[in-house]
């Protein structure tokens, strides 16, 4: 009986880690193209860490099927001389297995860093003068 019990325990894991792996996230462009907005969105030195989001900073981009991209980029006082940062993100981008990226005119992070696509969010992370900046990005549609 003992051994009948254990057989079916082991069968009923089984069947539950083969569903867990039903669930798994595939990136397409499909499922992937869509609206973010940051969630996070920080700076990071050897000062601390700064919530650039609680700051005023902005950042929402759209990732069109055709691989287009739209949207904005503000950053309070984040410009190379300490004035605001507003950047047009048109341009494009890519998905090559489960990284993103993206070619604007728009000179900015975003662009010189690879972002993960996971289900409904996109996530990067990539030093830049001594800072490590950190955006996670959430779709709204």
């Amino acid at each position: 009986m003992r051994a009948l019990i254990s057989a079916i325990v082991v069968a009923g894991l089984t069947l539950s880690l083969a569903a867990c792996g039903d669930d798994a996230f595939s990136p397409t462009v499909e499922n992937v193209s869509g609206s973010y907005t940051a969630q996070t969105f920080t700076a990071t030195s050897v000062a601390g860490t700064v919530d650039l989001l609680a700051l005023g900073a902005e950042v929402s981009v759209t990732l069109e099927e055709d691989g287009d991209t739209t949207g904005d980029l503000f950053v309070p006082g984040g410009g190379e001389g300490g004035e605001d940062l507003e950047a047009d993100l048109a341009g494009t981008w890519t998905l090559s297995g489960s990284t993103v990226t993206f070619d604007q005119d728009a000179d900015t992070f975003l662009r010189d860093v690879e972002f993960t696509a996971e289900e409904d969010r996109l996530t990067a992370e990539g030093e830049f003068s001594g800072q490590t900046l950190r955006v996670v990005l959430t779709k709204t549609d």
